[in-house]
């Protein structure tokens, strides 16, 4: 996924390539994920009361250095690809990036839950940055830790922060934002210690790691990754080492990645049973990713819209915050960024065609959640690169089976001739929905020429 492609935009590439440093597989053996699994894989050598000489600790302390380095450059490249200046441009970027992930990831086939392990701690980790904004701005934030840094900063000022105020932006970026996206990083990377992979695969290692645990397996997979993301984090990654001759700035310095290191295990270890917490700034998004971007083989890409109903039980049972749920269904929508939405256009008398076409989502913060703010993907039935960008109205989105019923007038040899149009593999599609409720976007996507969906967009 990494390799430069040219059918990639150099957008789409930077993306691949995060995505690769991140939860990726190769044989430099240098992402974040490899990186933890080498290190899990020498604690098995290692003796709980061993002796560490001088120079053992030292490579072992350079190791966590580097490690943790790593993550911070990761965490770096997230913030450059998914803020702007100001929260408008901000939302755009996210917009773009969760989009991008959704758009490169397989929605049919044997790799989707494979690729879908690869992608949530990045799709979360922006989520859970953009839970952060929402709930200061509607002042739902009490974390001390968090509020320290935002001193006498209003709701109007936080949208404007990093031009307003700079040093504090600053200041809140390194303490609070990237320890929150640290957190969402690492959450699940006990998951990959061997006790953990043991649970997964089984001791025989030819279980399927994505099926359903049983709960005793689920409870004792919870535990492990837990105890061993703690561990990770702790040890492998532990605090930066200050460089410079200033004792002053070495104490400041120690002090504040001391802090910040005690405020990821805070985030960490709240987001299990998070009540009314911060820990729900990690929790709702974890469970909507898994949704979203589901591993299970039960993933059905045309009942991703439902997600809401999975989080509000969530929030039923005490498992989350509901008015952290509400928070998030403001932001994105009933609808998942980079969805394919299917819709009845009108024509130039604004009457109802006889037809469907094809748009995605392309943008945070719809006005009706239910109404998704889109790019236009065909027009008359005909593919373009360059649509324009339209909010779909329950009335047109055929996703609502009350609009769907508007067409079951269509004829049957109607429908067909639509969907050999729309459709790459027609045949096939004609065994499953003549009339679909959303469609595929990916293989639209793979084409470099529509992969800028993010623009102000055509007329």
């Amino acid at each position: 996924m990494a390799n430069k492609n040219i059918h990639q935009t150099f957008y789409t590439r930077q993306v691949s390539t995060l995505l690769a440093k991140t939860y990726g597989r190769s044989i430099l053996k240098d992402s974040m994920l490899e990186r933890a699994i080498a290190y899990f894989d020498q604690q098995i050598f290692v003796s709980s009361d061993e002796a560490f000489d001088s120079e053992k600790h030292e490579l072992l302390k350079f190791n966590s250095i580097e490690r943790h380095s790593h993550l911070l450059d990761i965490c770096l490249e997230i913030l450059e690809l998914t803020e702007g200046e100001n929260l408008a441009e901000t939302n755009r970027k996210s917009a773009q990036f969760l989009g991008t992930l959704q758009l490169l990831s397989p929605t049919e086939g044997g790799k989707v839950a494979v690729n879908n392990e690869q992608c949530k701690s990045l799709y979360k980790a922006v989520l859970s940055l953009r839970l952060l904004d929402k709930l200061f701005i509607d002042n739902q934030i009490s974390e001390p830790y968090i509020r320290k840094f935002l001193k006498n900063i209003s709701s109007i000022q936080y949208a404007n922060l990093a031009l307003s105020e700079p040093d504090i932006f600053q200041q809140y970026t390194r303490s609070v934002k990237i320890p929150i996206l640290m957190a969402a990083l690492i959450q699940d990377i006990g998951n990959y210690h061997h006790d953990a992979q043991n649970i997964l695969y089984g001791t025989d290692g030819q279980d399927d790691p994505f099926r359903v645990l049983d709960i005793e397996a689920r409870k004792k997979l919870l535990q492990t990754n837990y105890r061993e993301t703690i561990k990770y984090l702790t040890n492998g990654l532990g605090c930066l080492a200050y460089i410079g001759d200033s004792k002053e700035e070495r104490t400041r310095f120690n002090l504040d990645e001391t802090q910040r290191l005690k405020f990821i295990k805070y985030l960490l270890k709240s987001s299990v049973n998070p009540k009314n917490s911060i820990g729900n700034i990690l929790k709702v998004p974890q469970i909507y990713t898994s949704i979203v971007l589901s591993t299970k083989g039960n993933y059905n890409y045309k009942l991703l819209p439902k997600v809401y109903q999975v989080l509000n039980r969530n929030a039923e049972y005490g498992h989350c915050s509901q008015l952290v749920v509400d928070t998030l269904y403001k932001i994105t929508g009933m609808f998942p960024q980079g969805y394919g939405v299917v819709f009845m256009p009108k024509d130039e008398f604004d009457e109802q065609a006889d037809c469907y076409e094809y748009a995605i989502v392309n943008r945070l913060y719809p006005a009706n959640p239910e109404e998704p703010l889109c790019r236009v993907a065909t027009r008359h039935l005909g593919f373009m690169g360059y649509g324009k960008n339209m909010t779909i109205k329950t009335s047109l989105n055929l996703y609502f089976s009350e609009t769907a019923k508007r067409l079951s007038t269509v004829s049957k040899d109607r429908l067909n001739e639509i969907l050999e149009l729309l459709a790459s593999n027609y045949l096939e599609r004609q065994q499953l929905d003549l009339l679909p409720r959303c469609w595929h976007a990916n293989e639209f996507f793979s084409i470099k020429s529509q992969q800028n969906l993010w623009n102000k967009g055509g007329k």
